[in-house]
C-alpha cells in the first residue's frame, strides 16, 4: 500500500491538524506515505521522512473563477503523479483538494482507489449568494459520488451529505476528529499572559465569514470586565479591525494572530467562545476542553451539539449541558446571557472545567487514528 493525501495547505486550520497527526501514524505502520500540496504555507511540523510534492504553489487571493479552470490541469498533473510514485491509495481533505482527487481518476488507466473528506457542512458552507457558492454545491452532487469511499467528521456532516447531495450512506464512514491529549497535557500556560482582573475570553479559528467573528466582537461589546482574545488570520482581518476600531474596543478585543500551538493561551484563558455559522466537527472545541475550558458555542449545525451531547436544541434560550452552554446561531443577546450566566455562576463553570476534561478523552488520537487506518487499509 502506498497512500497519497492530498490537501491545499498545511498551514492553520482543523482538517490541516488532522493530517498532521496521520502523517507520523502512517508511518508507525511501516506504511508508505505522500503528502500532496497546493500551496507552500506550512504551519505543522512534517516528519521528515515524508515526500512532499506540490501540484502548484497557488495565489491564495487568485479569483474563484481561476480556482474552478485550473481544477483539470490540477487533476492531470496529479494523476501522473499518483502512476509515477505507484500510489494505490488516494486521500484528499477539503472540497477543492476532493475535487482534483476524483478527476485525476479521468486521467490515469491505473486502479486507485480514491477517498475524499468532507470537513464541513456544505449545504451550509455554500449557502451564500453567488456564483461560487452556486457552483461549488453543483460540483459537490456531480463529483462526490464518484469517489469510492468518503470521509465525515461527524453525523451532522454525514446527514447534510445524504440529504442535500445524494451521496449513499453506504460509502460514508463518520471519524471524528482527533486530538493529542498527551501533548496537550504537557504544555505550560503563559504566565500572566492574560489580565486577572478582567474575564479573559479567547476564541479561535480563521477569520472568515463562516466563523462570525463578529458575533463575539458585538457581544462583548457593552458588557463591563470583559476581555476578548481572538487567535487566527484570514481574509476578514483588516475588516475586523476596522470594526473594532470603529467601536473604540482596542482595550477589549485583542487580535492573536495564528498559532499552531494555542494551547499555551487556551490553558491561561476562563473562557473559549465560538461564533460559528456552520461547522463540521470544530477540533478547536475540543482543544479548548483539552485544556480545561469551559465552553461557549453557536449551535451550528453539524458538531458543537455532538461534542457537548446536547439532547434538546432550543431557539430562543441558551442551551445548558454538562460541558458548557451553546446559543442559537448569530443571536447577540443569548450569547450575552451565556458570558453573563457562566461570570455568575462559578460553581458551574468550574464543574464544566472538570466535565470537559473527561470528555475529550473520547476523541484522543490513538483510537481516532486507528480507524482512520482500519477503514482505508478496508478498502484495499
Amino acid at each position: 500500500m502506498r497512500l497519497g493525501i492530498l490537501i491545499y495547505s498545511l498551514g492553520g486550520g482543523g482538517a490541516e491538524r488532522v493530517v498532521s497527526h496521520l502523517l507520523p501514524h502512517f508511518l508507525e505502520q511501516k506504511i508508505e506515505v505522500h503528502l500532496f500540496l497546493m500551496h507552500a504555507t506550512v504551519g505543522y511540523d512534517i516528519p521528515e521522512s515524508i515526500q512532499v510534492h506540490y501540484i502548484e504553489n497557488s495565489n491564495p487571493a487568485e479569483s474563484g473563477v481561476n480556482k474552478l479552470i485550473k481544477i483539470p490541469f490540477l487533476a492531470l498533473r496529479y494523476a501522473k503523479l499518483l502512476k509515477q510514485l505507484d500510489i494505490t491509495h488516494s486521500l484528499s481533505l477539503l472540497t477543492r483538494p476532493n475535487y482534483i482527487n476524483i478527476l485525476s481518476r479521468k486521467f490515469t488507466s491505473k486502479k486507485i482507489k480514491l477517498i475524499i473528506s468532507e470537513r464541513g457542512q456544505p449545504s451550509l458552507q455554500y449557502s451564500y449568494k453567488g456564483l461560487q457558492s452556486t457552483i461549488n454545491k453543483f460540483l459537490i452532487r456531480k463529483l462526490y459520488a464518484k469517489a469510492d469511499s468518503v470521509i465525515c467528521n461527524s453525523m451532522g456532516n454525514r446527514n447534510d451529505l445524504i440529504a442535500n447531495f445524494g451521496i449513499n450512506k453506504d460509502k460514508i464512514e463518520v471519524i471524528n476528529n482527533p486530538i493529542d491529549l498527551e501533548k496537550v497535557d504537557k504544555i505550560e500556560p503563559i504566565p500572566d499572559y492574560f489580565d486577572s482582573q478582567y474575564f479573559n475570553i479567547i476564541t479561535v479559528g480563521r477569520l472568515n465569514k463562516g466563523k462570525n467573528h463578529k458575533l463575539l466582537i458585538d457581544a462583548v461589546e457593552n458588557i463591563d470586565g470583559i476581555r476578548l482574545y481572538i487567535l487566527g488570520e484570514g481574509e476578514l482581518e483588516d475588516e475586523l479591525k476596522t470594526i473594532v476600531a470603529e467601536k473604540s474596543l482596542e482595550k477589549k478585543v485583542f487580535f492573536m494572530g495564528f498559532d499552531p500551538s494555542p494551547y499555551k493561551y487556551l490553558k491561561a484563558a476562563d473562557l473559549f467562545a465560538f461564533g460559528s455559522n456552520h461547522e463540521g466537527f470544530p477540533n478547536v472545541l475540543l482543544e479548548a476542553m483539552a485544556c480545561g475550558l469551559p465552553i461557549l458555542s453557536t449551535n451550528c449545525k453539524s458538531g458543537p451539539d455532538e461534542i457537548l451531547r446536547l439532547d434538546k436544541p432550543l431557539e430562543d434560550d441558551i442551551m445548558i449541558t454538562d460541558y458548557g452552554i451553546l446559543t442559537p446561531v448569530g443571536n447577540k443577546l443569548l450569547m450575552i446571557k451565556a458570558i453573563e450566566y457562566f461570570r455568575k455562576n462559578t460553581e458551574y463553570l468550574q464543574k464544566t472545567k472538570k466535565n470537559s476534561l473527561q470528555r475529550v478523552r473520547n476523541f484522543d488520537k490513538g483510537s481516532i487514528l486507528r480507524k482512520y487506518e482500519s477503514y482505508i487499509l478496508a478498502t484495499e
